[in-house]
């Protein structure tokens, strides 16, 4: 497995957010993360990231125990995160915003002697096409549609080319359209990079992921292939519920 956490528990006062929730994630595999809205799954997303630190359980990433790394440690291993909201650096151009991306991995001496810009030209234009971004290049990425903005910022996060990419809500405030191109967009990157998705849209989840967990109330209801889920009562129950 690429990443494994197991057992992962998150108190906060005395709000109990996860309890001994779990996920295992393969090579080149789409996992969704899905729940009622106030199930843990953001939480369960920022303890694989680092950016909480689990009360009790552990998280493993290609076969080491990554539990204390810090997020900065955790991409350095090969994890790249992308939340909800944007953070693009609107002001500058979408070039500059992937280049910024692509620097962040550079040695100290390259980005000193300014041998990156001219080096790292045809990458940055590649990771432009491949988003559907080229076209606006030398545009202000304040210009771009709220969906083109979430591109940019996918395509700064594979910047690194990372083993796991880890999205949260990436289609948050899109238009059907830009949903449907935003599955499209993604799909090409299962050849090199795993991913776990946090989605409200299930139906998007649905067309893109191998697999799918299910968390109510900060555990793990089930598990399975994107059928097994859809079949599953207890989880047909809970949306119901929440509905």
């Amino acid at each position: 497995m690429l990443l494994e956490a197991a057992g992962i528990k998150k108190i906060f006062g005395k709000l109990t957010a996860l309890d001994d929730a779990a996920l295992s994630v393969g090579e080149n595999e789409f996992h969704g993360l899905i729940g009622p809205n106030g199930s843990g799954k953001s939480t369960l997303m920022k303890c694989i990231a680092g950016a909480e630190v689990p009360t009790q359980g552990k998280v493993a990433f290609v076969n080491t125990d990554i539990t204390a790394f810090t997020p900065t440690e955790r991409a350095r291993a090969g994890m790249s995160l992308k939340f909800q909201i944007t953070s693009v650096l609107p002001s500058l151009t979408l070039y500059d915003n992937i280049l910024l991306a692509l620097q962040a991995h550079c040695s100290l001496f390259d980005l000193v002697f300014s041998r990156t810009r001219d080096a790292l030209h045809d990458q940055v234009m590649d990771m432009l096409r491949q988003f559907r971004l080229a076209d606006r290049a030398f545009d202000a990425a304040a210009a771009l549609s709220h969906g083109q903005q979430q591109w940019l910022e996918i395509a700064m996060a594979l910047a690194g080319k990372p083993k796991l990419l880890l999205l949260d809500e990436p289609t948050g405030g899109m238009s059907l359209e830009e949903r449907r191109v935003t599955g499209e967009l993604l799909q090409p990157i299962k050849q090199h990079c795993s991913l776990v998705i946090v989605e409200h849209d299930l139906d998007f989840i649905r067309d893109i992921c191998d697999r799918l967990t299910v968390l109510d109330q900060g555990r793990v209801l089930a598990s399975g292939t994107v059928s097994e889920i859809q079949a599953n009562t207890s989880v047909q129950e809970i949306y119901l519920r929440r509905a």
